[in-house]
């Protein structure tokens, strides 16, 4: 493999809504490269840039994938991306690396919730964006729908620099509008273009959108603008350097028309880091400092992925994208460089997780590769999440949605041979009063030799919520001797952990121990343990005792069209609606709903938006349940215990 200086290297993000075909679009841009013997195909897994067999199944793209062509004497790292709203971290992730980003929009779907999305990740990085409208040889293809969509989203900057001709099955080339140039494609071919005039029905609209390019490309720029003014239009050499300018300087997006043509873990070669070079020449087997973690990394067998296939190269430059196997501690994220030169790149941010599973192993040999398994696949996607839920005693995997965890789930059966059920997740409800209460309790046991004795009388009352417990030891005048005082918290303590109502622990109350007596022979520590138990008992039947749930903060982004119908459902699911906001179609309500009700949101999200909408959710507070659930949810708790329920005809 040929080795390029900084300046001959390029690497662009591929991003955009699922399905518009990303993957194609490189497949051709490597084929007509003459990276790849033939054009790859999505569909029957050929498509250098989607070869895991999760992608192929499913169609579409799961993890960032790069690739690279040779053009003009530049090497072109192309980075393919996932779409889908449930993978779409992986897209954010590889924008770091990226000096551009090409955003794919549909040539029927126009602007989409995933394209504002992706679009808002390359303008936080204050990176340049080119459109390419893809797939313009379907069915119902406008290019001035599709532009009107573009540039409500995103501003007049939107400019074409292509004109396509012909449209739908009959498209046969493009306009190029910097040279006034046409192409036309025969099916079949090689992937480029033969060149030619400007086809007469089109010369009218190709002069009209060339002049209004040179005008906003010009603008803000003196010279230029005198020599459009004084010329009628730029020179072509003049006006490819400014139009580098104004991408670079986000002053246009420019927009193509086209179509395709119609850290990963691997079980036998370990964990595949990939890396850019941000400064100097790393080369073959050098040992380079992990700032991040402290560690010292060897680099043995450099190389750059095509798709699936590394190359060997002997050294890497500033700006070029590689890969290395089987370092020993480096995850993603980390900074890596000459020791002697310490340098802490910024972390790349991921919102939350938004659904989260009960997981257990099917079989005793699945538990024991369980988690040695997921914490591999952890360390390659930092949006999955393993823990153990200390109140539910349930182990839950947690993702962005319930495709993103099935794909785990079937990485863990074919990598590491492991099989497990997902259950919904028990909802962590807590009880509390809102009453006050005085309570006694009184522990006596005698049954020959010493006897138990433990007395004491307490305060109950409510806290703010999120208050935790508060225990006030106010006794005066030795009614209780101060080395069993902390014995009576404890019996408190451990009876609020197994609960009142339905066995959820008590929170936000407070406990004021004020009067007691005791024996002098019979009275210890187990005594007022027990007498604290019996006395937060009492008390908890006096005070008013409630069941709280866990209110989650919830963001949805739907296209303006499903605003009405989602509103309504977390109405019904007694959500609360906290605001709205809307960009370039794409609406975003934000909402407070109980966890209880969002268990299974992913799935109808989907449903209800024909996959176009995404959502984020995370724990916000705890909130007191209404009656008839509180009914319903002590009841099932009773039950689950094998206690006997009561229930009214």
């Amino acid at each position: 493999m040929k080795t390029y200086e900084s300046a001959n290297l390029r690497n662009v993000a591929v991003v955009g809504h699922s399905h518009s075909g990303k993957t194609s679009l490189i497949s051709a841009l490597l084929y007509t490269a003459g990276s790849t013997p033939r054009l790859g195909r999505v569909d029957d897994g050929s498509a250098t840039t989607s070869w895991d067999d999760e992608e192929i199944a499913r169609q579409m793209s799961i993890t960032a994938t790069p690739a690279y062509c040779e053009w003009e004497k530049c090497k072109i790292n192309l980075i393919d991306t996932p779409g889908f709203n449930m993978f779409l971290h992986e897209a954010k992730a590889a924008l770091v690396p990226a000096e551009a980003a090409l955003i794919v929009v549909d040539g029927v779907s126009g602007v989409e919730a995933m394209t504002s999305r992706v679009w808002d990740y390359a303008a936080e990085m204050d990176m340049p964006r080119i459109i390419v409208v893809n797939r313009m040889d379907r069915d119902r293809t406008d290019k001035d729908r599709v532009l009107e969509s573009l540039r409500n989203a995103f501003g007049r900057q939107v400019v074409p620099l292509f004109l396509p001709i012909g449209s739908e099955r009959n498209l046969t080339g493009v306009v190029d509008l910097v040279t006034m140039k046409s192409y036309t494609y025969s099916m079949g071919g090689n992937g480029k273009g033969k060149e030619g005039p400007i086809p007469a029905e089109l010369a009218e609209e190709a002069k009209a959108a060339h002049e209004a390019l040179v005008e906003l490309v010009a603008e803000g720029k003196d010279e230029l603008m005198e020599e459009f003014f004084e010329k009628g239009t730029i020179p072509e050499d003049h006006l490819i350097g400014a139009l580098h300018e104004a991408i670079r300087e986000d002053r246009i997006f420019p927009v193509l028309f086209a179509s395709g043509f119609k850290t990963i873990s691997d079980p036998f070669a370990g964990h595949i880091s990939f890396f850019k070079v941000f400064s100097g020449v790393v080369k073959n087997d050098a040992t380079v400092q992990n700032f991040t973690r402290n560690l010292a990394e060897k680099l043995p067998h450099l190389s750059v992925m095509q798709g699936k296939t590394a190359v060997n190269v002997s050294e890497l430059h500033a700006g070029d994208i590689g890969a290395v196997a089987k370092l020993k501690g480096t995850l993603t994220g980390d900074s890596l460089g000459d020791k002697a030169h310490p340098i802490n790149f910024p972390q790349i941010t991921f919102p939350e997780p938004a659904i989260t599973f009960a997981i257990e192993p099917k079989t005793r040999a699945d538990e024991d590769k369980l988690s040695n398994g997921l914490h591999k696949l952890m360390e390659e996607d930092q949006m999955v999440r393993f823990f153990r839920d200390a109140q539910t005693k349930e182990f839950l995997i947690a993702g962005t949605g319930q495709q993103h965890i099935e794909v785990i789930v079937s990485k863990l059966k074919k990598r590491y041979h492991t099989e497990v059920v997902l259950k919904a997740p028990k909802v962590p409800y807590r009880e509390t009063i809102r009453g006050k209460a005085d309570a006694h309790g009184r522990h006596k046991k005698q049954s020959g030799g010493h006897g138990q004795f433990g007395d004491c009388k307490i305060k109950m009352e409510p806290l703010v919520r999120g208050g935790g417990f508060e225990f006030v030891n106010d006794i005066f005048g030795g009614a209780i001797p101060k080395n069993f005082i902390p014995a009576v918290e404890k019996g408190i303590v451990e009876a609020a952990a197994r609960g009142h109502l339905a066995g959820f622990p008590v929170v936000d109350f407070r406990v004021t121990l004020y009067d007691g007596s005791y024996h002098d022979v019979d009275s210890n520590e187990l005594s007022f343990k027990m007498a604290g138990r019996l006395a937060f008992r009492q008390g908890m039947d006096q005070a008013k005792a409630t069941l709280l749930e866990p209110i989650m903060h919830v963001e949805i982004s739907i296209p303006d069209e499903f605003a009405g119908s989602i509103m309504g459902d977390l109405n019904s699911r007694r959500g609360r609606i906290q605001g709205m906001d809307n960009k370039g179609g794409t609406t975003v309500v934000k909402a407070e709903v109980p966890m209880a009700e969002m268990l299974s949101y992913g799935v109808d999200l989907t449903s209800m938006t024909q996959g176009r909408g995404s959502f984020s959710m995370e724990m916000d507070h705890y909130d007191i349940v209404p009656g008839a659930q509180q009914e319903k949810i002590i009841a099932a708790a009773k039950a689950e215990r094998g206690e006997l329920v009561e229930v009214e005809e």
